[in-house]
C-alpha cells in the first residue's frame, strides 16, 4: 500500500523562480472522481501515468500508480475523461531539506499557483520558505480533481 501525505499552500510571489528547475508541463484528466477515489490520468513530458487516489484524511492518500504508454494516456484524456484537462507546469525547488513542487497553472485554472511538499508523517516539521502563503491542504477546492470540474476562473 502507498500512502501519499502532503500539504498544500498558496504562493505569495515569484521569488521561488531563482530556485526552481527549468519545469515541466503537465496535462491531466479524471476518468472518475468522488470525494473518496479518484482515477487519473496523467502526461508529464513524454511519460504517461494512471493512477488511482483514495482519501484518508485531507493530507493522507493511498495512491497507485502505474506507467502507461503515452499513447494511451493521449486516447484516454481527449477520449473518456468527462472534463477538460488540469494543465499546469510543475517546477521543483529545493528548501531546507525538502523538495517543494511549484504548480502554475494554466488553461482555465490560469492564475493559480500552488506549492505541495510531500512528508514521510502527517506531524513532520519542515521549514516554510519566505514565498509560501496560506495553507490550502483543507480546502477541497484546490484538489486536482475539483479543478478539473470547478476550474479557478470560474470561482467567485
Amino acid at each position: 500500500m502507498a500512502i501519499e501525505i502532503e500539504r498544500k499552500f498558496l504562493v505569495r510571489d515569484d521569488s521561488w523562480r531563482m530556485h526552481a528547475d527549468a519545469g515541466t508541463r503537465y496535462r491531466q484528466g479524471y476518468l472518475g472522481s468522488d470525494p473518496q477515489c479518484s482515477v487519473r490520468v496523467r502526461i508529464a513530458a513524454e511519460q504517461a501515468w494512471l493512477s488511482v487516489k483514495s482519501a484518508t484524511s485531507a493530507i493522507s492518500r493511498l495512491e497507485y500508480e502505474y506507467l502507461i504508454p503515452l499513447s494511451d494516456a493521449e486516447e484516454l484524456l481527449d477520449g473518456l475523461c468527462s472534463t477538460a484537462p488540469v494543465e499546469k507546469t510543475r517546477f521543483l525547488v529545493k528548501h531546507a531539506g525538502h523538495v517543494w513542487e511549484v504548480d502554475v497553472f494554466a488553461g482555465a485554472n490560469a492564475g493559480l499557483t500552488v506549492a505541495e511538499i510531500e512528508l514521510d508523517d502527517e506531524k513532520e516539521v519542515f521549514a516554510e520558505p519566505a514565498w509560501l502563503g496560506a495553507e490550502v491542504s483543507h480546502d477541497p477546492r484546490y484538489f486536482n480533481m475539483n479543478l478539473a470540474q470547478r476550474p479557478f476562473s470560474q470561482w467567485e
